[in-house]
């Protein structure tokens, strides 16, 4: 059995050794089938990065790019729970939404861009709708099913000492249905990273996406790399916070300790 300690030094090996890896392939430009003489050294990476980090507009690119996010995801996480629960509890709510929304999840969200250029007056609430949009769908589904799956001997039980239709839902189904539910919120998020980047690659002005496209285009290999690092670190520690979210308001959860695994 590993300790902790032994866990994290295993994970600094692991990393340390993956990025020795680049720095040796790409400074003697080994060609085996990829050609990683054509891209930038581990080392060159983090010069760059060691320059962006001292500049104003790196911070206002992530600034931009975390209010999207979470502008979108708190429109999403409502309204993909709400809908989610309705869908799950009412045959009234499934069978008038239901069919227009099977019809709409199979589309991807990155489609929705020149819809969204053409209905909203700015790029910004544009990509705020793309974002919600994609983080949405996953979050609906994962709730629906969630509520869906409770078991209702614990609901009759709670019906028959006399509880009404809200408090099940407050004190039955909602508990019941977290789990489910941060599920489809840590889903939602990494999908909602993807979009929030792919919009602003197409119609932004500003934003980590931005102005990885925009060193892409100026044949700045190392700044893209340093974007799509940002990028990974950034969704990374949202999905993280998510998941945290969700163990600390599903505490009563029974869980296996670390060790056991």
């Amino acid at each position: 059995m590993r300790t902790k300690a032994g866990r994290r030094l295993l994970r600094c090996v692991s990393l340390g050794a993956a990025i020795l890896a680049w720095q040796l392939l790409t400074t003697h430009q080994v060609t085996f089938w990829i050609r990683f003489g054509n891209l930038p050294s581990a080392g060159a990476v983090a010069t760059d990065f060691r320059h962006q980090l001292g500049t104003a507009v790196y911070y206002q690119d992530i600034a931009a790019s975390l209010l999207r996010i979470l502008g979108g995801f708190l429109i999403a996480g409502l309204a993909g729970i709400g809908t989610g629960i309705a869908l799950a509890r009412s045959r009234f709510a499934e069978d008038i939404l239901g069919p227009l929304l099977e019809v709409v999840r199979p589309i991807p969200a990155i489609a929705l861009v020149p819809i969204a250029i053409l209905a909203f007056p700015s790029n910004e609430q544009g990509m705020v709708f793309i974002t919600a949009t994609a983080a949405f769908f996953p979050i609906l589904v994962s709730t629906r099913h969630a509520v869906r799956a409770l078991p209702t001997v614990v609901e009759d039980a709670v019906r028959t000492l006399g509880a009404g239709r809200w408090t099940v839902l407050r004190r039955v189904v909602l508990p019941g249905a977290l789990p489910g539910v941060f599920g489809g919120l840590s889903v939602g998020m990494g999908v909602a990273w993807i979009c929030v980047i792919s919009a602003e690659m197409i119609s932004g002005q500003y934003g980590i996406g931005y102005r990885t496209w925009e060193a892409y285009t100026v044949v700045d290999y190392p700044s893209v790399v340093v974007g799509m690092l940002t990028i990974g670190l950034l969704g990374g520690a949202t999905a993280a916070a998510v998941e945290l979210a969700g163990r600390r308001v599903t505490g009563w959860l029974p869980r296996g300790t670390e060790g056991s695994r």
